[in-house]
């Protein structure tokens, strides 16, 4: 294969944040059960599996949401970038969680020994045509068998491998297993649980999702209208309207966003998209000397966007020079790599 292996580097941010998602699922799973234990005591141990599929079950659902709003958050307050970190390690977690809910309802088929009635549910083709008595599980599994695909390729071996945008898009499918966890909830446990708990978890969770999407995406739509540039030059403001060690993100009349960092006296101009996953790079800060990603916090040199050795990766760069006491940046970009920085007085 073309694309090399690295071993994943773990560091106490990493550990910490593994150790608060598994903390919060164990902390969930185990009041789950211990709460549906005392208010309907299991009579044999088809009722005692069939509590932790619950608990596993909605469990997954909202972690699926979670890490769905994570992203609209993040754009929406800088403060929440942080969750953004290690987001692949939610998504394995969260595989697992489904997996153990898929798993536990195979062993209540046994328990009851009528594991034969599951294979005739999938493949009594008429009752797909149906609302009532819908094959829902079949919706779980192919929203199963998308959360391994992400889960099986989150390693930088598959980005590197299949590249950026591929990869992004098919981690774009999670979007796809979302909806199918949906109508796996609304066609199967909501039509006979009598609680009003799954609705709400249902709806409130369908209903965040979108929300936030909604708003992100109004907001942005607003930022991305784009400026007439004057013979390929856009304005971007005075030196001190662009924040030291931050970026101003403006956007040219073909939608192309550029980043725009002040390093002291020192300014660039970055393409907004990180070679590791076409993250944001203008929603990021200067870290130790170089432009980080926000997203996994890979770094390029303000001066030349090249990462520093001993990496090789380097992103496009633009023009930028100071006319009346104004930034103005070329809109066309150079080739990756390439010195275009300028030294500005304050």
């Amino acid at each position: 294969m073309s694309a090399g292996f690295q071993a994943v580097q773990w560091g106490r941010a990493k550990y910490i944040y593994d150790a608060i998602l598994l903390g919060c699922v164990t902390a969930y799973v185990g009041g789950f059960a211990l709460i549906a234990w005392r208010v309907t005591p299991p009579k044999n141990l088809a009722d005692q599996i069939d509590i932790f599929i619950r608990a596993f079950g909605s469990c997954a659902f909202l972690m699926l949401t979670a890490i769905l709003c994570i992203g609209p958050l993040a754009r929406l307050d800088q403060r929440c970038l942080k969750a953004l970190y290690n987001r692949r390690h939610f998504g394995v977690l969260t595989f697992l969680v489904a997996a153990t809910h898929a798993w536990l309802m195979i062993e209540w088929y046994l328990a009851q020994g009528n594991l034969q009635n599951l294979g005739n549910e999938l493949i009594t083709w008429a009752d797909y045509a149906k609302f009532i008595g819908f094959p829902f599980k079949t919706l779980g599994m192919a929203a199963l068998l998308v959360l391994f695909l992400m889960a099986a390729t989150s390693h930088d071996f598959w980005l590197a491998f299949l590249g950026p945008k591929v990869w992004k898009a098919l981690h774009m499918a999670l979007y796809v297993a979302y909806g199918l966890v949906v109508m796996h909830v609304a066609l199967g446990i909501m039509q006979y649980e009598r609680t009003p708990l799954v609705p709400i978890m249902l709806i409130g969770g369908f209903g965040a999702v979108v929300t936030l999407h909604l708003i992100a995406a109004f907001r942005e739509h607003k930022a991305d209208r784009g400026k007439p540039a004057r013979d390929g030059w856009l304005a971007v403001g005075p030196p001190l309207s662009i924040p030291d060690k931050c970026a101003r993100i403006v956007v040219a009349d073909g939608g192309e966003r550029i980043a725009v960092f002040r390093d002291g006296t020192q300014v660039g101009a970055l393409t907004n998209l990180c070679a590791h996953q076409n993250g944001p790079l203008g929603e990021g800060r200067i870290i130790d000397g170089c432009v980080t990603c926000p997203w996994h916090g890979w770094q390029y040199r303000l001066a030349d966007g090249r990462a520093p050795e001993p990496f090789t990766e380097k992103v496009a760069t633009h023009r930028v020079r100071l006319v009346d006491g104004i930034i103005e940046v070329d809109v066309n970009p150079l080739p990756p790599g390439t010195p275009a920085a300028i030294q500005v007085p304050l």
